[in-house]
This record gives C-alpha cells, sequence and structure tokens, in this order.
C-alpha cells in the first residue's frame, strides 16, 4: 500500500543568474512496511526532497501525496496539524532541548497537542523503555551519549505514532557500530506494515538495513533497487 506519492517534484532557490534548481521534477513512491534509503553525496537535494514531502518547505511545483493526503493543498493550520499526527522527523542533530530533561523532551508532540502533562511524562518514559532508555528518563541530554541521544529523538518522533518517519542523516554523528545498531533497531521495533520508514544518508554502511535504495545525484532521483541486489 502507497504512503507517499511524489510526483514533478521541483524545488528552486535564487533567480536570474544566482538560479539553482536543487530538485528536478522528482517522482517516487514509498509503501507502508517499507524502508526505504535514498543515498547520494551531500548538496545532491535529499534533504531539500524530505522537506518536501514531510511538509517543511513548499516545491515550487509537483504534488506529495502522504497517508493519502494532498499536503500541499491543505491549510497551513491543517499542515501543522497533519504532520504532527502522520509524520515523524528525526533530525540529523537531533533537536533536543538542553534545559528539558529527556522524558520531556519526547513528550514534547502530545504537550502540543494540549495533553495532560502528567500523563504525556508518563507516556514518554513508555517510548524510552521502548528504545532501551527506561532509566535515562530524568536526565538532561548533555549526560547522554550520542547513540542514546539518536534514541531519544527516535522516541519523541513516534510518541504519536506516525504513519510516516523520516530520517535525516541518522548515523552522520555515530560511529560505524553504533550508527549500525540504530538502524538495526529501528528496522526490528519501528517499522511496521502500518508505518513507511524513509532514510536519507550517504553513509553506505548502514545500506545493509534498506528495503529498496534511491539515488539522488544533482536533483535528481533513481531507483537502485534492494540493497542486496
Amino acid at each position: 500500500m502507497e504512503a507517499i506519492v511524489a510526483s514533478g517534484l521541483t524545488k528552486t532557490f535564487g533567480a536570474g543568474e544566482n538560479l539553482v534548481t536543487a530538485v528536478k521534477e522528482v517522482t517516487l513512491v514509498a509503501h507502508y512496511g517499507e524502508m526505504l534509503f535514498i543515498v547520494g553525496p551531500s548538496g545532491s537535494g535529499k534533504t531539500t526532497l524530505l522537506s518536501m514531502i514531510s511538509g517543511i518547505l513548499r516545491p515550487n511545483s509537483g504534488k506529495a501525496v502522504v497517508s493519502g493526503k494532498d499536503i500541499w493543498a491543505m491549510s497551513a493550520d491543517e499542515l501543522s496539524e497533519f504532520r504532527l499526527s502522520t509524520i515523524g522527523f528525526v533530525f540529523q542533530d537531533y533537536h533536543l532541548f538542553p534545559r528539558l530533561t529527556t522524558a520531556e523532551n519526547v513528550a514534547i508532540p502530545l504537550i502540543l497537542k494540549q495533553k495532560n502533562w502528567d500523563e504525556s511524562i508518563n507516556e514518554a518514559r513508555k517510548y524510552l523503555e521502548i528504545v532501551g532508555l527506561k532509566n535515562r528518563s530524568e536526565i538532561l541530554p548533555v549526560k547522554l551519549s550520542g547513540g542514546e541521544q539518536q534514541r531519544v529523538a527516535i522516541a519523541r518522533a513516534i510518541i504519536s505514532s506516525p504513519e510516516i518517519l523520516i530520517m535525516d542523516e541518522p548515523t552522520a554523528s555515530l560511529d560505524g557500530d553504533t550508527g549500525r545498531m540504530i538502524i538495526a533497531f529501528v528496522k526490528e521495533k519501528i517499522l511496521n506494515t502500518k508505518r513507511c520508514i524513509l532514510i536519507v544518508t550517504h553513509d553506505a554502511r548502514i545500506n545493509e538495513y534498506a528495503d529498496r535504495i534511491l539515488n539522488m545525484e544533482d536533483g535528481h532521483l533513481t531507483d537502485v533497487g534492494k540493497a542486496n541486489e
């Protein structure tokens, strides 16, 4: 079943002689139950493409249908609500709030939905246990290793049970063993038949975990196939 259908997505920056086309009429389909990798060198347009699919950056042209909804046909309020309930995003640099505990960081999506504070924190502790951080809920992010911070970011991204989980360079700040451990964990524990996981990476060490790999270069996307092909 199709989780993401993007067609003709194009994004430009600048104007005149300074015009740069970062993404050029990209079309892709991602399915529920699939972990899809988009690989390619820095500057190839990967993160720009992710931003258009996740409702962060409006395309110049093209269409992005996510979980059956044409996201760029929505109003700003509708899109904000849709993103909060349907899309989980794990940023490259985690984006954890340094003055909040790990549980408080994880609880943010629920608090934004105006759920009760104590209930949100209790739910956050459950998700920290899911990602293997049961006893780390009351400490600040600075006390965590890079791999642990990544797990906190994953817990925050999935606490609202999103259908789409998007991860931007999830292993960029991690050593090889930790990076592989995180991606293996995501595939085993987070991926299911009702969720699609889209990962942008240039880390070839984790390609073995992909169900399918797309290559991006100079704003164009090509289907490489399965990781073992």
